[in-house]
């Protein structure tokens, strides 16, 4: 008797301890995204300049993925399917943006990622997505993220391209016959792409480059090049670079009265260039995407309800304002989205259906993306601005 009433408790802890695991499991899969329903997620992954020189540029977009991840999920997911968003710091490195890649890949097996934050990483990461082929959203500005297409075919990017910010700076020149032109790049990626697009501008628009200077994006202090700026009869100043070496070379223009104007890049639109700058950033002039300046662009622009939507939502979520680097993380989150929509989790259906995109309205303008087009914003996208009391003033 004793034998068999040993027997049934026994029986009895294998069947709770079962049970146990059971429940355990079910509480697991609910854990790691599935829906109430039961549908597998949808993986994707973002490699991010979180820290390191592009900070300033992957903090707002890290913060502007996780907002709209926890959004899209709290309204249902993506028909029924939970998004399973994985983001990686690069540490504004290349090196770093290759292995974080690698392992959305082959460990997370992503459907898509979207990355990096500054032009060189995200170049970095271009080999691998066309091998693995799976589609990539850069948040960069480089031309060469995404041409020749015919080699970028799994490649995509939301910033407007070079050669879009340079056509609005072309004619802000020649409206006030500035033909005699200094350029100042960062020695990267980024640099040496608005270094050559503008050379071929200038040169196909009459304009004189008579001073050319580069600086490390590490460097403390660009007195020497601009002391040499300021002999070399420049009737203008254009800086190609992000913060803080952006802000730094700023400062010491205006400690050196150049007496000349300074225009720059968009890739100072944040309040981090103004701030790092000390004041000096007054009288900068930039095309920059209308973000910045929503509330100074008409109610009849197509993007407005779109601006103010993001700017109301960030601002809450996060008790500051986004600026145009967390506005191109907006755009390549939702032109995911409206692909995996379509596609669903197929990578050779979302990069068709991206490439497909048209008329698509976000943060950095109305997009129109095509085969031979893996940007698809023009200069529409775009306004002058100038820095006034530290603000951003629309000038057209």
């Amino acid at each position: 008797m004793l034998k068999k009433t040993g027997r049934l408790l026994t029986c009895l802890i294998v069947l709770i301890t079962i049970a146990a695991l059971l429940i355990s499991g079910c509480a697991g899969n609910k854990d790691t995204g599935k829906a109430a329903g039961g549908n597998e997620p949808y993986k994707i992954g973002a490699v991010i300049d979180i820290s390191g020189p592009s900070s300033s540029l992957g903090v707002p977009e890290r913060n502007t993925l996780q907002m709209l991840v926890d959004k899209v999920n709290a309204a249902g997911g993506v028909n029924g399917h939970p998004l399973e968003l994985t983001i990686l710091d690069n540490k504004s490195d290349e090196t770093e943006s290759v292995l974080a890649v690698k392992k959305l890949i082959d460990q997370q097996k992503v459907l898509a990622v979207i990355g990096c934050s500054a032009s060189g990483t995200s170049m970095s990461m271009i080999d691998t997505v066309q091998k693995e082929k799976v589609p990539m959203i850069s948040l960069a500005a480089a031309s060469q993220i995404v041409e020749p297409v015919q080699d970028r075919q799994w490649v995509f990017k939301t910033a407007q391209s070079d050669i879009v910010t340079i056509n609005k700076l072309m004619g802000y020149l020649k409206e006030n016959n500035l033909t005699k032109v200094a350029f100042l790049y960062m020695n990267n990626a980024y640099g040496d792409g608005g270094k050559k697009a503008f050379s071929t501008a200038a040169q196909a628009g009459g304009l004189q480059i008579v001073a050319e200077e580069k600086f490390e994006a590490t460097d403390k202090d660009m007195t020497p090049q601009l002391t040499r700026v300021k002999t070399s009869g420049a009737q203008v100043a254009v800086v190609w670079a992000i913060p803080p070496s952006a802000s730094i070379v700023t400062k010491n223009f205006k400690d050196l009265n150049m007496g000349i104007p300074l225009l720059h890049s968009h890739g100072v639109g944040n309040q981090n260039f103004i701030d790092l700058a000390q004041g000096a950033a007054d009288g900068v002039i930039l095309p920059i995407g209308k973000l910045t300046v929503a509330a100074q662009i008409p109610d009849s622009d197509p993007q407005k309800t779109v601006l103010t939507s993001y700017m109301d939502e960030y601002s809450k979520k996060y008790n500051a304002q986004p600026n145009s680097f967390g506005g191109y993380a907006w755009d390549a989150f939702y032109l995911l989205v409206n692909a995996l929509e379509k596609a669903g989790p197929d990578r050779e259906a979302i990069r068709d259906q991206l490439e497909k995109t048209q008329n698509f309205t976000g943060v950095s303008g109305v997009f129109n993306l095509s085969a031979g087009d893996h940007n698809g914003l023009n200069e529409d996208s775009m306004v002058l601005v100038r820095i006034e009391n530290g603000q951003w003033k629309m000038l057209k």
